[in-house]
């Protein structure tokens, strides 16, 4: 109740001035620019970023230098559909790995 008789007092219709539609179109127009602003600035670039890894981890072959989401790096050893086996350190630890768990294709080094 004490709510709704401040919304009521606080509203322009309680004052007498009324609202003016250019307001209104300002604010719309305000909340268009931010989100445009979120779209180029956040959304876009993701975006760009995702689809260029997608096209390395199409290409990817036996003996690349891969980076994990989890941070390993390793060498390639094998590829299967889905499944990238990672061999790492001195020891040849092999690893499988989902293609979706990649997050980095290091250059080769020859």
């Amino acid at each position: 109740m004490l709510f709704s008789s401040l919304l009521l007092t606080a509203t322009p219709a309680a004052t007498g001035t009324g609202t003016d539609w250019t307001s209104n179109a300002l604010m719309i127009g305000l909340l268009v620019v931010v989100f445009g602003f979120m779209y180029f600035f956040t959304i876009r670039p993701q975006r760009k970023r995702d689809k260029a890894l997608k096209a390395q981890v199409a290409k990817m072959a036996v003996g690349d230098t891969v980076v994990t989401i989890g941070g390993l790096v390793g060498t390639i050893a094998n590829i299967q559909d889905d499944n990238i086996t990672v061999t790492t350190s001195v020891a040849h630890t092999m690893v499988t790995y989902k293609k979706s768990a990649i997050s980095t294709i290091l250059p080769r080094q020859q």
